[in-house]
């Protein structure tokens, strides 16, 4: 669950983005799992699903490496977009994530999908 206000807006690297509120210091925690707002869902209880839920949980979601299990994120966490100079950084596959630097209110929340999503390598590709 996301633990800053954010703002869900058009990026200029992806679709939408997500967006600081307020300005955020240096080594805050940005979004940590929750239980009851984020969900682990095996791979075979995806693969039970219709198609077009499948294919929802796939782009929204991330696996865990090394994992069959998948996490949704319940809140916007979901918009954040890659970058390889991530304003917030993962300290593991289950957070928390954390802010690299200073971001200023407006300033667009990134991550760096490979830190966390084995699925990482075909997302970006699929964005290319």
């Amino acid at each position: 669950m996301l633990l800053c206000k954010t703002t869900l807006g058009k990026s200029p690297i992806h679709g939408i983005g997500v967006f600081a509120a307020h300005d955020i210091p240096k080594g805050m925690v940005i979004w940590e799992f929750t239980r009851g707002i984020d969900q682990e869902i095996p791979a075979a209880s995806i693969e039970k699903l219709p198609a077009l839920a499948q294919a929802c949980i796939r782009k929204y979601a991330y696996r865990k490496p090394d994992s069959d299990i998948y996490v949704l994120c319940g809140d916007d966490t979901r918009f954040f977009n890659h970058s390889e100079e991530p304003t917030v950084i993962s300290s593991s596959e289950d957070g928390p994530d954390i802010a690299v630097r200073d971001i200023r209110t407006g300033e667009e929340l990134t991550i760096d999908y490979r830190t966390f999503d084995a699925d990482a390598e075909r997302k970006l590709r699929s964005f290319s």
